[in-house]
């Protein structure tokens, strides 16, 4: 029995020996031709080598055809590793869902994007210079409106203290439209491009007006559910992210590291400009339906993707839509967003049939949002990557 038994564990260890040399065997030729590096997954290291914490990315081909990649880590000091498909702020790619409400309701026939901010919003926009009766939607939409930005007015989005005291403050619209008035330097409409967070603010308040519904449930029901964006959320003000995320970092401009955390935040300030949560894999499948005719008729695709100069920022921009272009030559549709320690940048060839989403979490620099811009140029720019067709 004894003998047995020493057979028994002789022919397990050499079986176990037989296991490993077969796996070692089989190895060798992998190490002598090894795979060529997965270019996504270079230009994610790229980006977190610029100083994010966490980094990923998703680029898809089709609905079943799609490449992913992380780096870093969803949380700092840890080895804990960024969320497959997490959720996250996406700041001002908002500003594409809000553009994508007002032209529905322009193809129904509810509004035109020729009325006038007063007629929606009677004395809501009036200060130095501007006049409600002369601004449209459309150039609230364009960023050519005149319109001062509000965001320097909140607190919590601009500096540790603020931030501490004022994290879970909630803004209405009003509130935030009376902030930016405020701030008016008598900029004259239709005369230059700026970019302000308010303009879509006020489309925000315009989409109630027409609907009579809030601007979140017509994201909900208007996109998000038909979509089946099952990550994607308007978080009104709840200032948590649910399911799988990463945490968010900020320095507020003191070069501080990463800074702190300020993955907690109730976004009332940004409705309808930058308050929107989604993940990588639904931004893609948004952009993809846009750009795809699924969302609006040709009419309103057209004028969303009319474009006008956007000086000092390489682009040119549409309504809540930016065109980009491409170092291969041509242009992508597509827009970035930050808020408070999340960065994003989404874009989609012309055709709809490419997409390229990227995130990354802290502060970051310029470094970091050209790495997230070259990641979305090279892979909008065409060869398929190796590997692509895996998820991981």
């Amino acid at each position: 029995m004894q003998v047995l038994r020493r057979r028994r564990r002789a022919l397990f260890v050499l079986t176990g020996l037989a296991t490993i040399l077969l796996a070692t065997s089989s190895a060798l030729p992998a190490a002598a031709n090894p795979r060529p590096p997965d270019p996504l997954q270079r230009q994610v290291d790229a980006i977190h080598a610029t100083g994010a914490v966490g980094v990923a990315a998703e680029v898809t081909t089709s609905p079943r055809t799609r490449n992913r990649a992380r780096a870093g880590t969803a949380e700092r000091g840890t080895r804990k590793p960024m969320p497959r498909n997490g959720r996250f702020r996406i700041g001002s790619a908002t500003k594409t869902f809000t553009a994508t409400v007002v032209l529905q309701l322009v193809g129904e026939g509810r509004m035109s994007l020729e009325d006038t901010v007063e007629r929606w919003l009677p004395g809501v926009t009036g200060g130095d210079g501007l006049d409600g009766r002369a601004i449209t939607v459309r150039q609230l939409l364009q960023h050519t409106s005149g319109i001062p930005e509000v965001l320097p007015e909140v607190a919590a989005l601009n500096s540790t203290g603020g931030y501490w005291a004022e994290r879970f403050r909630t803004y209405t619209p009003q509130e935030l439209v009376g902030l930016a008035m405020r701030r008016s330097e008598g900029v004259p409409t239709d005369a230059a491009w700026s970019y302000s967070n308010t303009n879509y603010i006020l489309a925000a308040m315009i989409i109630r007006e027409v609907t009579g519904r809030s601007w979140d449930r017509e994201v909900e029901d208007r996109i998000i559910r038909p979509l089946g964006l099952s990550g994607t959320s308007t978080p009104g003000t709840a200032p948590f992210i649910p399911g799988p995320h990463a945490r968010a970092y900020a320095a507020f401009g003191t070069g501080a590291g990463t800074g702190i955390d300020v993955t907690a935040l109730n976004t009332s300030m940004a409705i309808g400009s930058g308050a929107m949560i989604s993940t990588t894999h639904d931004l893609g499948r948004f952009y993809a339906a846009l750009l795809g005719g699924r969302l609006l008729e040709p009419a309103e695709l057209a004028e969303m993707t009319a474009t006008v100069a956007a000086p000092g920022l390489g682009v040119r921009y549409g309504l809540g839509l930016g065109e980009i272009r491409l170092t291969c030559g041509g242009t992508y549709f597509g827009h970035p967003g930050e808020l408070l320690g999340y960065r994003t940048w989404a874009g989609i060839t012309r055709d709809g049939s490419r997409t390229a989403v990227v995130y990354a979490t802290s502060d970051g620099g310029p470094d970091t949002q050209q790495a997230m811009r070259t990641l979305v140029d090279q892979e909008l720019c065409g060869a398929a990557a190796p590997g692509e067709g895996r998820t991981g």
